[in-house]
């Protein structure tokens, strides 16, 4: 960890009282803004009308940004996102794009009201340039936002915004990852915002200055001008409402549609009963060269119609695997959003206001400066999200009806692995840079009533999209020898999860080695964690094939299907890695498939037989996993059922077992998930195995069956070594009803994992 900086705190930004923000302005900056009874007074038929015009504008900000960039990572991948926000940075409305972006944008704004105001002063025709994650606006360098304030007769009415992931700004690290760094002084310079456009004209001077620190400065410039027409389109559109509507019609809207999302929430979580439900989870190397584990741990809370999420005991900052406040909070919103408000309009600023952060700063998820924290949103605020959103999944399962928003964790992380070189297929080589993109086709989580989505996509990026082999073999001189879904990669489950997938690339129309960096974790511990029994996803893995025979093969006319048939030297890569590609070698991604809801042993049989006709499973996973015999292309009913009794008495024979249960009559049992139900006695309420009404004790002390073996007893969908990442050792964990031997828990976790804060219902082993 590198020493603190004095003066640098200026640059942290955190929420603020919005009266006293209003109070705080210069009298030289007049806001507009209008009274609540304004605001009660709309008509419905109005609101609903200038509400959806709202959220037109940044689809339609959106469109323009992807038809003037020239970046795969926009036109392809939709890695970006807008927001219009009120007068003093509150989200209104945020897009469908990159929903992890959300807890950053209002801070920029906040940080610029406080530091911009009087000097160099916030004016019309005024835009603002920033990538700095501890002000906010993104959560590492690379994303980058240009935001504009909004004026009515010369009142400040709203801002707009306009954010991407830039390919590369500089630092150490092709694409800006420096797989070696310790602090932020290796990565792309943090820019707080500075005005890039003033009195309606793009700065000449701040435009070279911010694409002179790029690699690919014509991409970075292109972009910065896509921002801008972006901002420019919803400043139009919002003017085009207020000349029709009226200025305090638009204002009051836009605070209703903020207190609607509130209210709407609350009345969501009042609902439900209080609790308190814990995730831990973890980040195998925090740079190259490290062997440790490090640890993200959430308690979250529901008191009433508000939420607390406690990071409380999460490990300190270190290597690059950190990320800022800004990034906690859109960790935060990436599982919030989509599990909680996917039938709330996402105004982010009244959605905002019913949850609290409780962290301890120079953590892993809210990191001081100067660390490093490229890795940022696809590292540390992930694994918050997923972490976030397996408390929320615990906490809806317990109803019948908001339990169909349940999920498990989709795939846990982005697999990334930057090349750059020299194109040399024209008249004059050229130098290239390109971040792989084709990790876009992660797996979803299962649901208790559906399997999850094969290669769905992103969990944060709702309209993601995964690029087009041939636009990618187009621009790069990259040939793609297989890009296809993966087998076992879901977690298996009652319902499975979604699978992931693999790309292969080899070099083709170069002559000089590649440079490559890989920058990824979720290799030796799993990240897509399941629910009530169901186990994890896949774990991720990265090898190149050195000295190959791609060259031969494909002059053969035989194209290549697997790395066995391409080299007997398969070198894994690490986590994170600064290494080469050269001509003739292939680089094989294999990304994360989703978790799996409920124990294996009750999954359909038939639908077992599906997905291995669909080549979802293998026949290896069908038997060992799912107890499933088939024959003749059909299920053997019989065969099947006594796989599954000999499966159960495995599970029997190596677990370690509490004392004899009891049983209680579980028909008066009030749900908790799959697999548990609570009961109420004459002695208080207990926790029963719903399927044979095994009594396991009361919430927070199980009396539960415990199995700890290698991470393989998971499945086959382990497909790396933990061991070649980590030193710590790796297990897998499970936790069965001691009367029907029916998985309640299972788990890849390491050795000395707490399981106070991981299991179900803060389980504690007995006997």
């Amino acid at each position: 960890m590198s020493m603190p900086i004095p003066g640098s705190e200026i640059f942290s930004s955190r929420p603020v009282d919005p009266d006293e923000l209003a109070r705080s302005l210069p009298s030289t900056l007049a806001a507009h803004t209008v009274t609540q009874e304004q605001v009660d007074a709309l008509d419905p038929l109005t609101y609903e009308v200038v509400r959806h015009r709202l959220w037109s504008v940044t689809d339609e900000m959106g469109e323009a940004l992807k038809r003037m960039s020239g970046s795969p990572i926009v036109t392809d991948a939709n890695d970006f996102d807008f927001a219009i926000s009120d007068e003093l940075g509150q989200e209104v409305q945020v897009g469908l794009y990159n929903t992890m972006l959300v807890g950053a944008v209002d801070l920029a704004i906040y940080w610029t009201l406080r530091h911009r105001a009087e000097n160099p002063g916030i004016a019309e025709g005024d835009m603002f340039l920033t990538n700095d994650p501890w002000v906010g606006g993104g959560l590492h360098q690379n994303d980058t936002m240009v935001f504009q304030p909004v004026f009515h007769e010369g009142k400040l009415f709203a801002w707009t915004s306009a954010i991407c992931h830039e390919p590369d700004l500089g630092g150490v690290g092709l694409g800006s990852f420096s797989p070696a760094a310790q602090d932020v002084f290796s990565e792309s310079l943090p820019t707080p915002p500075v005005k890039v456009v003033r009195d309606f004209r793009l700065q000449r001077d701040v435009a070279d200055l911010w694409v002179r620190r790029s690699r690919v400065p014509m991409l970075v410039g292109l972009d910065l001008r896509a921002k801008v027409g972006a901002n420019n389109v919803g400043r139009e559109r919002i003017l085009a409402l207020i000349a029709q509507y009226g200025a305090d019609t638009v204002k009051a809207v836009m605070k209703r549609m903020m207190g609607d999302a509130e209210s709407r929430l609350r009345g969501k979580l009042g609902g439900l009963p209080d609790g308190s439900w814990t995730a831990t989870g973890y980040q195998d190397q925090s740079h190259e060269g490290d062997r440790g584990l490090h640890k993200i741990t959430v308690t979250t809370t529901k008191t009433g119609d508000h939420l607390t999420f406690d990071f409380t005991d999460t490990d300190p900052q270190a290597g690059v695997v950190n990320c800022t406040y800004a990034g906690m909070r859109g960790g935060v919103m990436l599982a919030l959003l989509p599990i909680l408000a996917g039938d709330i309009p996402w105004s982010a600023g009244g959605l905002m206001r019913c949850f609290d952060l409780v962290t301890e700063e120079g953590t892993l998820n809210n990191a001081t400066y100067p660390a490093a924290v490229g890795r940022g949103p696809i590292g540390p605020a992930w694994l918050t999200g997923s972490l976030v959103a397996e408390c929320l999944s615990q906490m809806l399962d317990r109803d019948l009806e908001l339990g169909k928003n349940v999920q498990a964790t989709c795939c846990g992380t982005w697999d990334t692995a930057v090349i750059a070189g020299l194109d040399q297929r024209g008249e004059q080589p050229v130098p290239f840079l390109n971040i792989i993109m084709e990790p876009m086709a992660g797996g979803y989580g299962a649901r208790p009533h559906a399997d999850g989505i094969d290669t769905g996509g992103l969990f944060c990026i709702p309209m993601g999209r995964i690029p087009d082999v041939e636009m990618t073999e187009f621009l790069y001189p990259v040939l793609t020898l297989w890009r296809r879904e993966e087998p076992d990669s879901g977690g298996p489950g009652r319902h499975r999860g979604g699978v992931g997938a693999s790309v292969a690339i080899t070099p083709h129309g170069t002559s000089l080695p590649m440079g490559l960096v890989l920058a990824s974790a979720g290799k030796a511990v799993s990240q897509n964690a399941g629910l009530s029994g169901g186990h994890p996803g896949n774990t991720g893995l990265d090898v190149v094939a050195r000295r190959s025979r791609v060259a031969e093969m494909l002059a053969a006319g035989r194209m290549p299907t697997s790395l066995a048939e391409v080299s007997d030297e398969l070198e894994p890569g690490q986590n994170y890695a600064s290494s080469y590609l050269a001509p003739g070698e292939v680089l094989a991604m294999t990304w994360q498939g989703g978790g799996g809801y409920g124990d294996p042993l009750t999954r359909d049989p038939a639908a077992v037989a599906r997905d291995l006709a669909e080549e979802k499973v293998t026949a290896d996973a069908a038997r060992s996993v799912y107890g499933v015999v088939l024959s003749g292309g059909g299920v053997d009913e019989d065969a099947t059922a006594a796989e599954r009794a000999r499966l159960r008495d495995v599970r029997r024979d190596r677990s370690a077992a509490p004392a004899a249960v009891g049983t209680v009559d579980v028909g008066t049992g009030r749900r908790l998930d799959d697999n548990l139900v609570e009961v109420p006695t004459a002695d208080g309420p207990v926790v029963a195995c719903r399927h044979c009404g095994a009594s396991l004790g009361t919430a927070g002390s199980l009396a539960l069956a415990v199995h700890e073996g290698p991470p393989t007893d998971a499945g086959p969908q382990i497909i790396a070594t933990a061991a070649d990442y980590v030193d710590a050792p790796v297990v897998f964990r499970q936790y069965c009803c001691p009367g029907c031997w029916t998985a309640v828990w299972s788990a890849v976790v390491p050795a000395d994992h707490v399981d106070s804060t991981g299991g179900p219902a803060r389980v504690a082993v007995a006997g």
